[in-house]
């Protein structure tokens, strides 16, 4: 289905596009080009006066705030290097740029998201980032459940599993979102103001 819109007040949310996450290998589309049409949907909506929100994922220093319950890939415990949960440098740097960090998967859960969205009387997100499966598509459904329209940039996400990214692709997101491609989405954006 191609996107029927893109509304006046629309925000681009970009999720966990960070050092860390970014130095991983993406599948099937590569990071490079994830990172590539995020920053030119960023200039797009910038030009416009529209808001672009840059989220990244980070836990304390000893991981008490880390997720808590039981899974069956364990708590993790992981250490992460010195800057892992910088905004890549692609991004940064754009002071009327939102910020959120969460602790989750979802950028809603835990963080102010939907607040700076209503009080500027957003109607609409339009995602890209990294992990499809993950981070995008846990936003997407949170976003669609408190009524956003959502618009995926398909060639804008990525996942560490292409197998995953194709389940949320062509199952899931469709049930929450349009799909389009980063061309599309710029051609449908309204004019610069």
């Amino acid at each position: 289905m191609a996107i029927t819109t893109i509304d006046p007040k629309t925000a681009l949310v970009v999720i966990d596009l960070q050092n860390g996450i970014t130095a991983m290998p993406g599948a099937p589309v590569p990071t490079a080009e994830v990172i590539k049409n995020s920053v030119e949907l960023a200039q797009a909506f910038r030009e416009r006066g529209l808001p672009v929100v840059l989220v990244n994922v980070t836990f304390a220093a000893d991981g008490a705030d880390v997720m808590p319950g039981r899974t069956d890939q364990g708590a993790g415990g992981r250490q992460f290097p010195e800057g892992w949960d910088r905004i890549i440098a692609d991004l940064d740097g754009h002071e009327a740029d939102i910020r959120v960090t969460k602790r989750n998967w979802s950028a809603f859960y835990g963080t102010n998201l939907d607040l700076q969205l209503r009080r500027r009387g957003v109607t609409q997100i339009v995602l890209t980032g990294i992990a499809t499966s993950i981070g995008v598509e846990s936003t997407a459904r949170v976003a669609h459940e408190h009524g956003y329209h959502v618009t995926v940039a398909t060639d804008a996400v990525t996942d560490s599993d292409a197998d995953a990214h194709q389940n949320s692709v062509e199952r899931i997101f469709p049930r929450l979102a349009e799909n389009g491609t980063t061309a599309e989405i710029l051609a449908a954006l309204p004019a610069a103001g």
